[in-house]
C-alpha cells in the first residue's frame, strides 16, 4: 500500500469529505511509536478500561492492518503498553489508534509501529476480557467501521471507506 500524505488526500478528495466517505478525526491524538506515517485496513475494537481483547488482537497477524480501539476516552488507565507495542511490531500491525491512554512511552517509541492515543497514564488496565470486536465504533464524532482504511501522518488522521491513492 502506497503512502498517502493526509493533506494531499484531503485536497484531492473534497467531494468524498463532503459526502462523508472520508472522515477527518479531530486533532486530539498524540503521536507515538517509530512509524510517524502509517496506513492500512481497520480492525475495530470497543473496550472500557480492559485491555485483554487488545492483547488478543495484537497477538494475531496484523498483515498491515491498523487496530482502532475505542476505549471510551477513559483517562483512568492505559490500554496499550510497551509489551503490546512490541507484539504489534512483531506481528505486522501498521499501527494502533487508541481513544484512551497508553503507557511505557519510551518502549512504544522504540517500536516500529505507528501509535496514536489521547494521552499517557501509568496505571495498567483491568483484565476481564470484556468488549466487542469488529463493531462500528464512534470516536470524536466519527463513525468508524471494520474494514475501512485509516491514514495517519503528522498532519492528522483520516478514515476512508475505501483505499485511497493520490
Amino acid at each position: 500500500m502506497a503512502s498517502v500524505a493526509i493533506t494531499d488526500a484531503c485536497d484531492a478528495n473534497e467531494s468524498l469529505i463532503e459526502s462523508g466517505d472520508i472522515r477527518i478525526l479531530p486533532p486530539i491524538f498524540q503521536i507515538y511509536g517509530k512509524r510517524r506515517v502509517f496506513s492500512g485496513p481497520i480492525a475495530t475494537l470497543k473496550v472500557f478500561e480492559d485491555n485483554v481483547l487488545v492483547r488478543e488482537f495484537l497477538e494475531s497477524k496484523g498483515d498491515g492492518r491498523v487496530l482502532v480501539v475505542d476505549g471510551g476516552g477513559s483517562m483512568k488507565c492505559a490500554l496499550v503498553g510497551g509489551n503490546l507495542g512490541q507484539l504489534a511490531q512483531n506481528n505486522g500491525w501498521a499501527g494502533i489508534v487508541v481513544n484512551g491512554c497508553i503507557r511505557d512511552v519510551d518502549e512504544i517509541n522504540g517500536c516500529d509501529v505507528g501509535v496514536r492515543a489521547l494521552a499517557t497514564h501509568p496505571k495498567k488496565s483491568k483484565k476481564r476480557g470484556a468488549g466487542e470486536r469488529h463493531v462500528p465504533i464512534h470516536i470524536a464524532g466519527a463513525e468508524i467501521h471494520d474494514g475501512e482504511w485509516l491514514y495517519a501522518d503528522g498532519d492528522g488522521i483520516i478514515i476512508s471507506k475505501t483505499e485511497l491513492s493520490v
